[in-house]
């Protein structure tokens, strides 16, 4: 067929029509006045409501959510045009310039990944990465541990901290005896959330003491006392987010011994190994003391914050088993959870962690530009805490050095929170945590000024 004849025979109303009326299964003669016409009125295709035609959106009677209280601190930041704003909201590492950091040993990483010709963007396996996932393991359990020897642990790959433990709590949705959930209080804004939407039903054990700016330890040991057989316990690894308090490892141990007990599940939450003292088997002995039990317990972990990768989203969700073959039946559960949830996880991230990890010398970098940031951060503690001793700041502030990690609970209240970043420009979540990694030597002197300020004038 010619073009002219084919836009002829495509323009023509009539056949327009007929092939309509084909496709709704109606007839159609070119003699008739019209197609509606041969038809009762409740036969004529009317346009659906749902599809705009009247003006609204289906969508109209959405209410505006409010800012998530962690990522929303950034949001007012940006808006903020002060020269001299600061943000210690997000958990996000800054060097002494306040810029982000990539590592050196991951930009070297990275080059050899994209250098290599035979690698390809193909699916990954639902449950991800095999090297990244054995690593992983080894990492958080240790080379020599008798649960990676004894092939009891079920690991994949997941989308960061946040993936794993919703992955972690969708798992023991379905398969837990024990629906319920117990985690700090407080604890990381994201955590009551992931759980509740994975199906459990959460609840809260002391842990933060406001008076001694401390470990609630009593607290902590009476309220699982009082869960209920098989509840899990949500307990952080090491950096307790939001307030930076560690057990000790005497206090470590009780609790282990309460949980085993009890009959409790352990699940850890670990985004900070490495980072919060600069040493990496120091900050993954909580969970090791654990798993040398030989019991049961979940760990999922976060490459975020000790690799500096966090628009990566790499992260492991492991779960360590009774026996080898329960560990099978484990993981083959576990790809039934993500199938359906994200398919199979990506490839970079995970890519850059297997080559770091695998290679002993980027492995010693890595450990030494890991410790490099948690130095940093120890020093902001001082010098922060200094400067509030210098000014004569009312209070004990001893609390700041004697925390760990990324986060400082200050014990600010929302008033002096409020106060501080109206008059000096400094964000932090109304709770008053802030991020020491978010402050430099620059910075410190404005931050002790508006601490000094505000407890001052505000009770």
């Amino acid at each position: 067929m010619g073009d002219a004849n084919m836009r002829a025979e495509l323009g023509s109303p009539g056949r327009r029509l007929g092939t309509l009326a084909r496709h709704l299964g109606v007839d159609y003669s070119p003699a008739s006045s019209s197609l509606m016409a041969s038809h009762n009125a409740s036969e004529i295709v009317t346009p659906s409501p749902t599809a705009g035609s009247y003006g609204g959106s289906v969508f109209a009677n959405v209410v505006q959510a409010p800012e998530d209280p962690i990522l929303g601190v950034t949001v007012a930041y940006n808006k903020d045009p002060s020269p001299v704003k600061v943000n210690l909201g997000v958990g996000a590492y800054r060097t002494e310039d306040g810029k982000p950091l990539v590592l050196n040993v991951v930009r070297r990483a990275e080059q050899l990944l994209v250098n290599d010709p035979s690698r390809v963007k193909e699916y990954l396996p639902i449950t991800g990465l095999a090297d990244f996932n054995k690593l992983s393991a080894k990492l958080i359990f240790g080379a020599d541990s008798p649960a990676i020897q004894e092939n009891r642990v079920a690991t994949v790959q997941c989308l960061s901290g946040t993936g794993s433990l919703r992955v972690g709590g969708e798992f023991l949705a379905r398969h837990h005896h024990e629906h319920t959930i117990y985690i700090p209080q407080p604890t990381w804004g994201n955590h009551p959330k992931v759980f509740t939407l994975a199906g459990l039903s959460v609840k809260t054990y002391r842990y933060y003491d406001p008076t001694t700016r401390g470990l609630n330890f009593q607290g902590l040991l009476e309220d699982l006392n009082m869960a209920p057989r098989g509840a899990i316990v949500l307990l952080h690894a090491c950096a307790h987010n939001p307030t930076g308090v560690d057990p000790t490892l005497d206090q470590w141990e009780q609790i282990r011994l309460l949980i085993r007990s009890k009959g409790l599940l352990p699940f850890f939450d670990s985004a900070y190994q490495g980072f919060a003292s600069g040493n990496l088997e120091a900050d993954a002995q909580s969970i090791r003391m654990f798993v040398a039990d030989g019991g049961e317990c979940l760990t999922a972990q976060s490459y975020a914050k000790n690799m500096g990768l966090y628009g990566e989203r790499v992260g492991a969700l492991s779960i360590v088993c009774k026996s080898a073959d329960v560990a099978v039946r484990v993981e083959s559960q576990l790809k039934l959870v993500i199938r359906p949830m994200y398919s199979n996880p990506p490839i970079h991230g995970a890519s850059i962690v297997a080559t770091i990890l695998k290679d002993r010398e980027m492995y010693h970098e890595w450990t030494i530009e890991l410790k490099a940031m948690a130095d940093r951060i120890i020093r902001m503690r001082q010098q922060l805490f200094d400067a509030l001793r210098t000014r004569g700041t009312p209070g004990d502030w001893s609390h700041i050095v004697k925390q760990i990690g990324m986060f400082t609970f200050t014990g600010l209240n929302r008033e002096q929170v409020t106060s501080m970043t109206k008059e000096y420009h400094i964000y932090m979540t109304s709770d008053g945590r802030i991020s020491m990694a978010g402050l430099s030597s620059k910075t410190v002197p404005h931050l002790a000024g508006a601490i000094h300020a505000a407890v001052t004038r505000i009770k």
